[in-house]
């Protein structure tokens, strides 16, 4: 795309004076940010920036705007915080005021490959490199499209804006605040740029199901050479971004997607935005090579020469890369593809006792769904000394406005309309839990996924599964490419008495974090969760 350099009014947003940039080029936006100080050059050619006092999203600062769009539909608590519609035009209205005598980043774009679902969307930034990630992870549109581009979301992001909470209605000085009515993303406070790509995720995730009956979701996704789409769910840590991109399929999209009636599936998105948290060019060559100019790392580490190192997280082990998806060879144009055929829940089971590949039935999927599991390990947080569960509902509890069961009810009914697949697969640890057992090899995941794909591992049958005696999940007994006692998580144990006690552990675990969806979960849903033992 030729680059850009013009000018635009927004007085309609309040925003009348200052130095406005509009539609600068990947290219103008790296140069400015460098000049004013606020990154450097890796030596890779990527931007290399710092997101300042925080690193990651924060969860307790996200704000719905409590209205007449919102009240009745919203799953309102911990996750979608209310906010006051008459707060939000008085914070609004200091935003914009505070953003007067900045020089600003315009950006015309917008999300939802898909033209009949498209969201047309302009981000206001008070920093360069922010209008820059807004250009690698939202579609970009084309010159003639921007001739006559009416925005429909407007995104306004002023990291340096410092709320008073005692006078603003927020919990602290950063905030994030969606308003359905006015079609406004406000961010404040924060530099973490993550906090704009999952502002529209979160949008998205009320109106594709309420008015477009299109199921959003946290995944990644990608089409094999006979058309066959599959979906990626999983947390960070389970290997979504790195099992989605495989040199035999070609990739759709590695976070956000839509499931429509018409059983296609799009991505949201223009671009990637991967943890490089020990990253290698052996185990990850597709993310290590995109780290080239255009691209944008986060938080990162590295020396006088520009060499990143991977393994530093003295700041933070979030650390990111974001960069536009045709930084990856082998991808789908445009972004969609027809015919879901498998599904995989991702889990990174640092209890090692889930199999590695196990096949659910759609009351299963629909609970694992809701459950969203995965562990963390000892490390990952302070104070924690051994595995913990942790759930996150829909596998993005944060970035879901409706109940979870809305989300997994549609799931349920697409899955069973369109005869899909859905795997549950242990990316985590074998042979006993974490500090006992092994990861599992990343080989024998992508063997077991290649064989499910392949449809290599068969239709059920007693003699090519067995029902896990705890999970009531079906794995399988063989798998090419994979040894048979891999297979069987309890086979991989030298100790009978601690793995059952084990995952029992970890079933009643999910029993107790189900507990909360259960007045809302119908019978079937009920049915597929884990058996129950009391110690």
């Amino acid at each position: 795309m030729e680059e850009i350099s013009k000018t635009i009014s927004l007085e309609k947003y309040g925003i009348t004076a200052g130095k406005i940039n509009y539609q600068l080029s990947s290219d103008e936006l790296h140069a400015i940010t460098l000049a004013k100080g606020m990154g450097k050059e890796a030596s890779s050619g990527a931007l290399a920036v710092n997101t300042g006092e925080f690193t990651g999203r924060s969860p307790k600062d996200r704000f719905i705007v409590k209205d007449d769009i919102t009240k009745d539909k919203i799953w309102w608590g911990d996750v979608n915080i209310p906010f006051d519609s008459d707060a939000f035009d008085e914070l609004y209205n200091k935003v914009t005021l505070y953003l007067n005598d900045k020089e600003l980043y315009v950006r015309d774009s917008y999300a939802c490959a898909d033209d009949d679902y498209k969201l047309n969307i302009r981000v206001i930034n008070e920093f360069p490199w922010s209008n820059m990630f807004a250009y690698n992870m939202f579609l970009r549109p084309t010159e003639q499209e921007l001739e006559d581009f009416i925005p429909e979301w407007t995104i306004v992001n002023a990291p340096g804006f410092m709320a008073d909470a005692s006078v603003d209605g927020t919990r602290q000085h950063n905030f994030a605040i969606l308003n359905f009515t006015k079609k406004i993303a406000l961010i404040g406070g924060t530099g973490y740029t993550g906090e704009i790509k999952k502002g529209i995720f979160s949008a998205l995730n009320f109106i594709l199901p309420v008015y477009k009956e299109t199921l959003p979701m946290h995944c990644s996704a990608n089409i094999g050479k006979e058309g066959d789409t599959a979906i990626f769910f999983g947390l960070s840590g389970t290997g979504k971004t790195t099992l989605s991109a495989d040199p035999n399929r070609k990739l759709i999209g590695d976070d956000e997607h839509g499931w429509t009636k018409e059983n296609t599936v799009f991505n949201f998105e223009g671009g990637c935005y991967a943890k490089v948290i020990n990253l290698s060019k052996e185990n990850e060559p597709d993310i290590f090579g995109a780290i080239k100019k255009g691209a944008i790392l986060e938080n990162i580490k590295m020396d006088a020469n520009g060499i990143v190192d991977f393994e530093d997280t003295s700041i933070t082990q979030n650390t990111r890369v974001s960069y536009p998806i045709d930084h990856i060879n082998n991808i789908q144009e445009p972004s969609i593809g027809k015919n879901p055929k498998n599904i995989f829940f991702l889990t990174a089971d640092a209890f090692g006792v889930l199999p590695p590949i196990s096949k659910l039935t759609p009351s299963q999927a629909a609970y694992h769904f809701i459950s969203g599991y995965t562990a963390k390990v000892a490390g990952t947080e302070a104070g924690i000394v051994e595995p913990m569960p942790n759930f996150s509902a829909c596998f993005g509890a944060p970035f879901m406005p409706l109940h979870p069961t809305k989300y997994a009810e549609m799931l349920s009914k697409k899955m069973i309309d369109a005869s899909v697949n859905v795997w549950l697969v242990n990316t985590g640890w074998t042979g006993g839990p974490y500090g006992i057992g092994t990861r599992m090899k990343l080989k024998y995941t992508r063997a077991m996924i290649t064989a499910a794909l392949n449809g290599d591992l068969g239709l059920y049958s007693y003699d090519k599964y067995h029902i896990h005696s705890v999970f009531g999940v079906a794995q399988p007994r063989e798998c090419p490419g994979v040894p048979t006692k891999v297979l069987s998580p309890r086979a991989t144990w030298d100790n009978d008495e601690k793995y059952y006690k084990t995952a029992f552990k970890l079933s009643n675990a999910f029993r107790e974090n189900f507990k909360k969806f259960e007045s809302y979960a119908n019978e079937e849903i009920r049915r597929g969760g884990p058996q129950r033992y009391a110690f």
